[in-house]
């Protein structure tokens, strides 16, 4: 059984149908890309599979834990970067609070944070914020981790740094879903790549197939970033 499953997945907001039977699997260990043009249901689709919107039909097969980084970072402003981190182990996993802080301190020292456990949000540049929120993810142990297009709120500066930190998180056979719209990463982190388009899955193969693919309108979205 794969990690994570997902069948026949639909859900609409009033008359607007965002995804329109949608179904996917996920094998540990894989790294999932997503892809499409705004207003395709991406971003629906992870609120979905991470409970943050109820669908309206469809089944999600998921028994893990998972961590999710948001596109805007979402830390605690009124928090430091150690409690952003270790407040949820802590107080929903009732886990040991030494082996918390030891446990966060090196996922700082992996995301080259490790001076900025006592600073604040507003003390850290946007890409600082966004290793932030990954540590903040990882610090749960989760057994997938979602991205949101972690990059798109950087500055094109600010993305690279990012994109390596998932980078090294792929090589160390995290099991991950990425939607992005940074197309080279996504063809050289993901193992195996979605194409959405209002709703639907157009295409999905490994990034060769999907990137080579005779689709007209894959075709048409790729011209958009090659041109």
């Amino acid at each position: 059984m794969s990690l994570l499953e997902v069948k026949n997945l639909k859900k609409s907001f009033g008359d607007n149908v965002v995804l329109k039977d949608i179904s996917l699997n996920v094998e540990k260990g894989e790294v999932l890309g997503i892809i499409g043009p705004s207003g395709s249901g991406k971003s629906t689709l992870l609120r979905c599979i991470t409970d943050l919107e109820q669908e309206d039909s469809g089944v999600i097969n998921f028994d893990g834990t998972f961590g999710l980084v948001f596109q805007n970072f979402n830390l605690f402003p009124h928090h430091s970067v150690m409690k952003n981190i270790t407040n949820a182990p802590i107080k929903v996993q009732k886990r040991d609070k030494a082996e918390v802080f030891d446990h966060a301190r090196r996922l700082l020292a992996q995301m080259g944070l490790s001076d900025k456990e006592d600073a604040y949000p507003c003390e850290l540049s946007g890409g600082q914020q966004q290793r932030v929120s990954i540590a903040r993810a990882l610090a749960m142990n989760p057994d997938i981790l979602f991205f949101d297009e972690p990059t798109s709120a950087l500055d094109p500066e600010l993305t690279g740094e990012i994109l390596n930190v998932i980078k090294e998180l792929a090589a160390e056979h995290m099991t991950m879903v990425i939607v992005t719209h940074e197309m080279a990463f996504a063809r050289n982190v993901a193992d195996t790549i979605i194409f959405m388009d209002d709703g639907v899955i157009i295409e999905q193969g490994t990034p060769e197939e999907v990137f080579s693919s005779d689709n007209q309108r894959m075709k048409d979205f790729l011209g958009k970033f090659y041109d």
